[in-house]
């Protein structure tokens, strides 16, 4: 959700709920259909109180989500690079050829997975280049104990990557139950009519439209920032993008070529295999 989509909902839905606070008005007594307004006013505190705690745990719980697929995501481009630097200790062929596809997964990453996961269509799919890798190693043989020592730091930082891999990944399945989603907009629809109630046709339309403006606008900024924060994958401000991978992809092109290293064209440049 960008945000012309955002504002454009907080708009629509504060028109709806002041339209209807100025339509119930004109019918309703003077001094609110409460005869004692401060109990009124006591209970819509608990209301309000409750679904504002209810909603901040929530969204601190779906803001860590997002910081550790955030996170998850650097930590997998740095891995890649450094997969490439120990690729270079094992036999060159080998090395040359595990440079190859550590490109083409983050290439994969990049022009597959991340749009896949924008849409929420990646699901438990792996990357092809990572199972390419697993089975290349599997079947290598250390010579030296150097080679022994690189190959068991490959495997170190594999595990690594796909650890990583899997926290970037958890944030597109969303941490917000659908229970949670009803619950929540139960207990908006409760505030927004008991809202109503305070309509008074002695106050001025302009107060009682900022009487449920402010809280429609609140509460609905509040959900949409849930919303933000569940769905943090994709195009618009703040959402993550494959930022840390592209930058690993030019410090790994930086290095073959300093390095004079000839890796094997296996995929084109979205990372699909040729």
């Amino acid at each position: 959700m960008n945000l012309f989509i955002g504002a454009l909902v907080v708009v629509l839905v504060t028109a709806c709920t002041v339209t209807a606070m100025l339509l119930v008005r004109r019918h309703a007594p003077e001094g609110s259909y409460f005869a004692d307004g401060d109990r009124a006013s006591g209970v819509f505190g608990v209301l309000a109180t409750g679904f504002a705690v209810i909603l901040g745990f929530i969204i601190f719980l779906a803001f860590e989500s997002y910081d550790a697929s955030r996170t998850g995501a650097e930590t997998e481009a740095l891995s890649v690079v450094q997969q490439v630097e120990t690729a270079q200790f094992l036999p060159s062929e080998r090395g040359e050829e595990l440079t190859a596809m550590l490109i083409c997964y983050a290439r994969s990453v990049i022009d597959s997975e991340w749009p896949a996961m924008d849409k929420g269509t990646l699901g438990d799919a792996f990357n092809p280049w990572g199972a390419e890798m697993f089975r290349t190693m599997r079947a290598y043989e250390p010579a030296t104990a150097a080679e022994g020592s690189a190959y068991d730091r490959w495997m170190d930082q594999t595990d690594a990557r796909e650890q990583a891999r899997i926290d970037r990944v958890h944030g597109v399945e969303g941490v917000v139950p659908l229970p949670i989603w009803i619950g929540l907009f139960v207990i908006a629809a409760v505030i927004f009519g008991y809202m109503l109630f305070f309509a008074d046709r002695a106050e001025r339309a302009r107060t009682q439209a900022m009487l449920m403006g402010s809280v429609t606008v609140v509460i609905t900024l509040l959900l949409l920032l849930l919303v933000f924060f569940d769905n943090p994958h994709g195009d618009g401000v703040g959402r993550l993008e494959p930022v840390a991978m592209k930058r690993s992809l030019r410090l790994i092109a930086a290095a073959v070529e300093v390095a004079g290293i000839d890796p094997p064209e296996l995929c084109d440049s979205h990372g699909r295999a040729l």
